[in-house]
């Protein structure tokens, strides 16, 4: 790319960075940014400036939040006894996207990095009786709910995690072998 601005090049470098975006796409997007719509390209530097300045991290379940404490831990009606256990904070947007989690929420994003104390007194202070593992299906995963159950037994929870297994609309032939066996181990009667 030595016959191309510099400040072009540099757009695209900084697009390839973002998760899913190769080279051509990063080109195709920094050439829409700088050229085909300028006002879109003002609006999303600008939207990008105000979320790095308004957002942090819940003090409470590690999630995303405008305030010290989340909207969803400050709210009272949301202490219906259950805590639902993510690796990011994203997550919990696509929880919430489906309307059918009413509980509260806590990340963790490493084992290196779980606050077992704090964990702890948030659920003993939302009453907590039923702990979901929303992970995602690998070893990793299996080794964070174990542990979690071993070190949190002395509070007398049920622990749960989220269905795995086939996905709605998807053909058996594009299904991983890990996916297609936890579906048998967890199949249900109709």
């Amino acid at each position: 790319m030595k016959s191309l601005p510099e400040s072009f090049v540099k757009l695209v470098e900084s697009l390839e960075k973002l998760p899913s975006i190769g080279k051509k796409s990063a080109m195709r997007l920094a050439y829409f940014l700088a050229f085909e719509d300028k006002f879109s390209a003002l609006q999303i530097a600008h939207n990008i400036e105000h979320c790095m300045q308004e957002l942090r991290i819940c003090e409470e379940c590690f999630g995303i939040s405008k305030e010290p404490v989340c909207e969803i831990c400050s709210n009272a009606m949301r202490n219906n006894g259950e805590l639902c256990i993510l690796t990011s904070p994203k997550d919990i947007f696509l929880l919430e996207e489906s309307g059918e989690f009413h509980g509260k929420y806590f990340v963790i994003t490493s084992l290196e990095a779980l606050n077992l104390k704090l964990l702890e007194n948030k659920i003993i202070k939302d009453k907590v009786t039923e702990v979901i593992f929303a992970l995602s299906p690998s070893l990793k995963s299996d080794s964070l709910m174990l542990y979690l159950e071993d070190k949190l037994s002395h509070l007398d929870l049920q622990f749960t995690k989220i269905a795995q297994g086939v996905p709605t609309g998807v053909s058996l032939e594009n299904i991983d072998q890990l996916s297609i066996i936890r579906a048998l181990q967890s199949r249900v009667k109709i």
